[in-house]
C-alpha cells in the first residue's frame, strides 16, 4: 500500500511537472527497484522486531558499506600505492563494525539477533541501491520518474507477497494512516534522489545520518524505547565512522 500510494502521488507529480513516464533506460530501474524493494522489505522486518533506533542506524550503515565496496575493489586491482592510501578508511570502516558490535550486544541478548543481522543486511543492500540512484542521477533521468518505477517495484513486490502471507485485517480508522505513510515515504525518496543526483555525495552522506537522531527520539517519545548505554555508544561510533569514511573517500 505505502507503494501504491507512491504511484499514484509520483504520477501526479511528474504530470505536473510535464515529466513523460517512458523511460530510455528501463532495465536500470528494474534493478535499482529489485535492490531498493530487498532492502525495504529487510528494514521493515527490522523495524518490526528491534528499537526504532537500532534498526534505522543498521541501515543507515550504508555509507560504511560503500566505503567498504571502495576498499575492496582497491585490494582486487592490486596497486600497492593505492592499497597504502586506503589505510586510513580501512580504520573508520573497522571503527563503524566495532559501532556494530555494541549497538547488537544489547539486542543479542534480547534474542533478537536475527533482526539484527536482517537490519545489518538492509544498509548493506541500500548501499547498492544508493550506487544505483547516482547512476541514474549522471544518465540525467528525473528523479520524479525514478521515484515513480521505484514505487511501482514495491507495489509488485508487495501484491505478490501478499498473495502467500494474506493481508491483515483492515482496522477503521486506524487504516487512514496509511496515506500519511505513503506520501511521507515517496517525499522521502524523491528528496533522497534529488540530493544523491544534484548534491555532493560528502554532504548528502553525512546529513543522511541525521536520520539516526530523529529515529532515535521519536522512539524514546513515542515507543517508550530503552537503549542501553552500550548501544548509544554504538550508535555514536557508526556515525563518526560514517562521516569519517565519506570524507576520506572523497578525497
Amino acid at each position: 500500500f505505502r507503494g501504491l500510494i507512491g504511484v499514484v502521488f509520483m504520477a501526479w507529480i511528474c504530470r505536473m511537472q510535464g515529466i513523460t513516464l517512458r523511460t530510455p533506460i528501463p532495465m536500470m530501474h528494474v534493478w535499482r527497484s529489485v535492490v531498493g524493494v530487498t532492502s525495504l522489505a529487510a528494514w521493515f522486518y527490522a523495524l518490526g522486531h528491534l528499537p526504532l533506533s537500532t534498526a534505522m542506524t543498521l541501515n543507515y550503515m550504508s555509507g560504511v558499506w560503500v566505503a567498504v565496496f571502495l576498499v575492496g575493489g582497491t585490494l582486487l586491482s592490486g596497486k600497492l600505492r593505492e592499497i597504502r592510501r586506503q589505510v586510513p578508511i580501512v580504520l573508520a570502516v573497522l571503527a563503524g563494525f566495532g559501532g556494530v558490535v555494541l549497538l547488537l550486544r544489547p539486542t543479542i541478548e534480547q534474542d533478537q539477533w536475527v533482526a539484527g543481522v536482517v537490519g545489518l543486511l538492509s544498509g548493506l543492500i541500500a548501499a547498492l541501491a544508493y550506487i544505483q540512484v547516482a547512476a541514474l542521477g549522471r544518465l540525467h533521468e528525473p528523479e520524479a520518474r525514478t521515484v515513480f518505477y521505484f514505487s511501482v517495484g514495491t507495489t509488485v513486490v508487495g501484491a505478490a507477497l501478499m498473495l502467500i502471507t494474506g493481508m491483515s485485517t483492515w482496522l477503521w480508522p486506524s487504516v487512514l494512516w496509511l496515506l500519511p505513510v505513503g506520501v511521507l515515504a515517496a517525499l522521502g525518496q524523491l528528496c533522497m534522489t534529488k540530493a544523491y543526483s544534484r548534491g555532493s555525495t560528502m554532504v548528502v552522506a553525512n546529513l543522511q545520518y541525521s536520520g539516526i537522531v530523529f529515529g532515535a527520539l521519536f522512539g524514546l517519545l513515542l515507543f517508550g524505547d530503552q537503549i542501553a548505554l552500550m548501544g548509544w555508544l554504538g550508535m555514536t561510533l557508526i556515525m563518526a565512522s560514517g562521516i569519517a569514511s565519506t570524507i576520506l573517500r572523497n578525497r
